[in-house]
């Protein structure tokens, strides 16, 4: 969104492994987060959890991730909701990407 305006290449991988049976082999927890009315309960088990753990927090196909950095940002140009998008990067940013 922020770097081409929404015309995206194809980068998700219907191949997925299954993360918590791929952290169940390695003697960890898995926890798989489906419904946002589980997260806060998942992210309680997650920090309850004495060892590793690997969350999968099943997130919409289009739904952006807050906090970012944007491509060729400073850690200070951090932007943390939705509502501090405006526009696309500008031409020298896109090119760091």
């Amino acid at each position: 969104d922020l770097t081409y305006a929404g015309r995206y290449s194809e980068s998700y991988s219907d191949a997925l492994p299954d993360f918590v049976k791929l952290a169940e082999a390695y003697g960890w927890k898995g926890i798989r987060i489906e419904d946002p009315a589980d997260l806060e309960s998942g992210i309680a088990a997650m920090i309850a959890h004495d060892g590793p753990v690997i969350v999968d927090c099943r997130v919409a196909k289009l739904a952006n991730c807050f906090p970012m950095i944007p491509s060729g940002a400073a850690h200070t140009d951090m932007i943390l909701e939705a509502d501090e998008v405006v526009g696309e990067m500008d031409d020298e940013a896109k090119a760091l990407v």
